[in-house]
């Protein structure tokens, strides 16, 4: 998306509708959100230098943040602390015991760091976006993180180009490949051949086939279709018998995970929200189009996943029954699974 804005008309533009979230508004002016946020360089924001490794090393100084990962769907907030951080060649870790992310650093190619004034308060973010202008992930500042060490942090990462205008990649137009033809019966062998969850990913690859397509395709005794309101009621049920779950939400550079109990689910509007200290979860229902069981052989027994995608086939986010480590999944979660309403599909006579 190029920028036809102007960095002064896109502040103008903020002035002139102070209420408005930067993604929504950047939207409304046909700009990507990296190109809002660079447009204030110089003006309480400061582009950095994404060394990616070095940086996430450096955050676990910070204390207490808010770690926020979002795709169009849904957003993920966790409040903790960066610590067991481990590189890695194609997927890093971050595997503290609040915050928990998968991240894919060659999509990590912008960074800020933000202060926006909110009256008298003035809060801090770090924000990182792809090479497309979408953003990837948000940390921000809380009242007890330490501000010395954050404001240490953009020092030393500030980058040299403080320019207010920012060089993107062009999206590339989203267009379906065509669907490769792929044989059920072989998708059904591999899968029941699983001893890790792990493995899926590479029987898509091996195929060549979508996620949607392999839900969709698998058979029953391995994934059945489910209404989209179970998305609420397994939050629900979840939160009445105080049962652990976790939680994954993620978009190309970044997957964030939430694992323990939810309490508070709320709906407001389009939104269904777990709004708990720790962790929140927002969700737009409206964007739920197909929810799935998912059930995946391991070593330890199966475990089921509760899968929501959007109207084009894109997983918005998924959840398990917490297990713990090795052993089954939990009876509680399994009996939560198989009582939420499943959508009748036509059979051929």
């Amino acid at each position: 998306m190029a920028n036809t804005l102007e960095p002064a008309a896109i502040r103008a533009a903020q002035a002139d509708n102070p209420k408005m979230r930067a993604r929504d508004l950047a939207t409304s002016l046909g700009i990507t959100e990296a190109e809002y946020v660079a447009a204030w360089c110089g003006e309480g924001t400061t582009r950095l230098r994404v060394d990616f490794d070095l940086i996430f090393t450096a955050l676990e100084g910070l204390g207490e943040v808010m770690a926020l990962t979002r795709n169009d769907s849904a957003v993920h907030e966790k409040i903790g602390v960066y610590d067991k951080f481990h590189s890695g060649k194609h997927a890093a870790m971050m595997l503290g015991e609040t915050i928990d992310m998968r991240m894919f650093a060659k999509h990590w190619v912008h960074a800020f760091a933000v202060e926006t004034r909110d009256g008298d308060n003035v809060r801090h973010s770090l924000q990182f976006f792809d090479a497309h202008g979408e953003a990837v992930h948000k940390i921000h500042s809380r009242p007890s993180t330490d501000l010395g060490a954050w404001r240490d942090l953009v020092n030393v990462f500030a980058h040299e180009d403080q320019s207010a205008s920012l060089a993107l990649e062009a999206k590339p137009v989203s267009e379906k490949d065509p669907k490769t033809e792929f044989s059920a019966d072989e998708l059904r062998d591999r899968w029941s051949r699983m001893t890790d969850t792990h493995q899926f990913v590479f029987i898509l690859k091996k195929l060549g086939i979508d996620r949607i397509d392999a839900v969709r395709s698998v058979g029953e005794e391995f994934a059945w279709q489910i209404d989209t309101s179970a998305v609420g009621s397994m939050l629900r049920l979840s939160a009445n018998e105080k049962l652990p779950i976790m939680c994954f939400v993620g978009n190309r550079g970044c997957i964030q995970i939430h694992s323990g109990p939810v309490e508070t689910i709320k709906d407001m509007g389009p939104w269904l929200n777990v709004l708990d200290p720790g962790f929140n979860l927002h969700l737009r229902q409206d964007h739920v189009k197909e929810v799935w069981a998912v059930r995946k052989p391991t070593d330890k027994g199966h475990v089921t996943s509760l899968e929501a995608y959007d109207a084009a086939g894109e997983l918005i986010v998924q959840f398990f029954g917490k297990r713990v480590e090795g052993q089954d999944e939990r009876d509680g979660w399994r009996m939560i699974m198989e009582q939420l309403p499943r959508v009748q599909t036509e059979r051929a006579a």
